[in-house]
């Protein structure tokens, strides 16, 4: 099916904002969910939801089988060695947290060094700095130049057998900028860090194989891959991750339970305590399974397109300054007007049916490195069209007329 035809899988699109047809622009913070995935979920509910694990009667068993089988489906999506490597959390911000107070508790000490980069979502920074300021540790930066690239020279000043961890974005969230991951992770390599990727906007773009990437952490969520919320994935390389300390106690983490001592699970459910998303989880499949059909390589040559067109409309357009023009992109365009705020655009364009992000984008940071408060962010998706984008430059004009 061409990528053009597979719009009509998405029930959402077809509905009316303000007496509007819905133009959706605001992928980079979620997906729409197709036609697939929806009747996923409903299914699940409607004949086999049980719990998992522990069960023995046949709903228990049903529904087992299809969360271990999302287990299967993620580890083929982003090429890692074994489904002991594919822990299931919340979303990418609780796989980063995971890390941060498992691996980094038990790795990083006084005087250590733990490097990001400039332009991290702040579920990238944050952590980092919670756990710099307990283990008395150094947290330092990646500069980003004034085209939205990573300075790799600076990196590489900057790493030193102090750094214990890298941690970077794979796509940026607010430019777009694909970073070079594999030479950042071979040169960190070669200091002994480890590094953590964070692909929350990279796994439903990019073709990820953990294997070649040589990552060691790789952390991605299932609603920015047209799958449903709350269900997100942190890979690891076994031999770390058997020897990280838990992460929570309680059910299914666990062996064997005494009032004197407890023996852990083995890999991947030492790190799943409790009940889990059990049924979101099962439809990551169905999303991935729906990316895959669907073909990465068609999806990017079809958002290059989108991406490549919206990017001319909008330099035609006086006083419209781009943030972000990295070499490699993937499909999200940040923008500012001189003289109106992101927001008051953002709200206009609503009025139109044209959703789109305004703001900083969770990088106050990176903002302030550029010296403006946010951007009017656009980013697009398989099921986004050529038309919309003119629908959008024309309601972006009419915008202005009124603002300026």
């Amino acid at each position: 099916m061409a990528i053009t035809d597979l719009r009509q899988q998405f029930p959402i699109l077809q509905r009316m904002v303000k007496d509007r047809p819905l133009v959706y622009f605001d992928n980079a913070a979620t997906s729409q969910k197709p036609q697939c995935v929806i009747d996923a979920l409903s299914h699940y509910y409607s004949h086999y939801n049980a719990n998992i694990h522990r069960g023995i009667h046949t709903l228990a068993e049903e529904a087992t089988l299809a969360y271990e089988a999302s287990r299967i489906a993620v580890k083929e999506f982003i090429g890692a060695d074994s489904t002991e490597e594919i822990i299931f959390t919340r979303g990418t911000t609780e796989a980063i947290n995971l890390v941060a107070y498992t691996w980094g508790r038990a790795n990083v000490q006084q005087g250590d060094e733990i490097l990001i980069s400039g332009m991290e979502h702040h579920s990238n920074i944050v952590p980092w700095q919670i756990l710099c300021e307990e283990k008395q540790a150094i947290l330092k930066v990646i500069p980003v130049t004034e085209e939205g690239e990573l300075s790799l020279e600076a990196f590489k000043e900057l790493l030193s057998i102090k750094t214990k961890l890298v941690a970077v974005v794979h796509v940026s969230n607010s430019l777009g900028t694909i970073n070079p991951v594999n030479e950042l992770i071979t040169a960190a390599h070669l200091v002994g860090a480890r590094v953590l990727i964070d692909g929350a906007q990279s796994a439903v773009h990019l073709d990820i194989d953990v294997q070649k990437m040589d990552c060691d952490f790789f952390a991605f969520s299932g609603h920015k891959v047209y799958g449903p919320t709350g269900v997100g994935v942190l890979y690891g390389k076994r031999e770390l991750l058997q020897d990280m300390p838990v992460f929570q106690g309680g059910g299914e983490m666990i062996k064997e339970v005494t009032f004197e001592r407890t023996t852990y699970n083995d890999l991947p459910y030492k790190y799943e305590a409790g009940t889990p998303n059990i049924a979101d989880t099962i439809v990551l499949k169905t999303a991935l399974d729906f990316i895959q059909q669907a073909g990465k390589a068609e999806i990017r040559e079809h958002e290059a397109m989108l991406l490549a067109y919206a990017t001319t409309r909008l330099k035609a357009i006086p006083g419209l300054s781009i943030v972000g023009e990295a070499k490699a992109k993937a499909s999200l365009v940040s923008f500012v007007v001189k003289g109106v705020h992101p927001q008051d655009i953002g709200v206009l364009l609503d009025n139109m049916g044209i959703a789109v992000r305004t703001g900083h984008h969770c990088t106050q940071p990176l903002m302030k490195r550029f010296g403006i408060p946010g951007t009017v962010r656009a980013s697009f998706a398989l099921y986004n069209q050529q038309e919309e984008i003119d629908v959008f430059i024309a309601g972006l004009q009419k915008t202005l007329k009124m603002l300026q």
